[in-house]
């Protein structure tokens, strides 16, 4: 089988400071993956160029064999999308409106959305639990539901490749386990692919099937949770002392603090 994205030798930098130094990942399609690492490894980086938010080089990374960025920007939103940690708004857009949003690469210049736009945008707000405050404007809500809203417009994009960055960030538990949950019956029920970069490896090690870790712009670790969340591994990367639980198949990490 043909891997539906691949990355291939990517290095990547800012103002000549290394950032990503030589990334090579083959990823089949309906993975669910998991970026985790310490901050500043280079998450969020990798993210941006597999959706096409920076340059890449040269081939550098493909989806379904062609290189993005030779792909048309219009054409590659119906392939990718890319859900930002922060979603900064500065117009009063109301929820719907924002869930629409995620219809233009399939709409013509100068149109408006039709009546199958707005069915797919009700049913990605209904996945979401959205729908019952679609009126409302996005400045309004609170960051849980504004996480929801982003994902609902991401659903309606209908990518192959959905491409998250800390989607559970400043959420409380609740929300949390309400996204990922969200995530899993996208990838369960669409087969879309899944790679979010996170921060907690408890909730990576629950829902994720494969997880990449990265320090200091390279791979580390690649493999499933149980390959990868291993206490020598981690210790070396975060550079703390950890316990390590298996709890009905998932891998629990716990720091280990002394108390004075």
């Amino acid at each position: 089988m043909r891997p539906h994205l691949e990355v291939e030798n990517l290095d990547f930098s800012y103002d000549s400071e290394p950032i990503l130094k030589n990334i090579s990942l083959s990823i089949e399609k309906g993975n669910f993956i998991g970026l985790i690492g310490p901050n500043g490894s280079g998450k969020s980086t990798l993210l941006k160029l597999m959706g096409g938010i920076l340059n890449c080089p040269d081939n550098a990374i493909r989806i379904n064999e062609h290189p993005i960025n030779a792909i048309n920007k219009k054409k590659l939103a119906r392939a990718i999308t890319w859900v930002p940690q922060e979603h900064p708004m500065v117009f009063p857009y109301t929820i719907q409106e924002i869930v629409l949003m995620g219809r233009h690469p399939y709409l013509p210049p100068l149109s408006f959305e039709g009546e199958k736009d707005y069915t797919i945008a009700r049913k990605a707000m209904e996945t979401t639990q959205t729908l019952q405050f679609s009126d409302r404007y996005f400045n309004e809500i609170s960051g849980g539901e504004k996480q929801r809203v982003m994902l609902a417009s991401a659903i309606t994009q209908e990518p192959e490749v959905m491409l998250l960055d800390e989607p559970t960030s400043a959420l409380d538990l609740k929300y949390q386990v309400q996204i990922l949950n969200i995530l899993n019956q996208l990838n369960e029920e669409k087969n879309i692919t899944l790679i979010l970069a996170m921060h907690d490896l408890n909730l990576a090690s629950r829902y994720c099937r494969r997880l990449i870790l990265l320090n200091d712009g390279a791979i580390v670790c690649d493999g499933t949770p149980e390959e990868v969340l291993k206490k020598e591994i981690i210790e070396n990367v975060y550079g703390v002392n950890v316990s390590l639980h298996n709890l009905d198949g998932d891998i629990l990490v716990h720091p280990i603090t002394n108390h004075s």
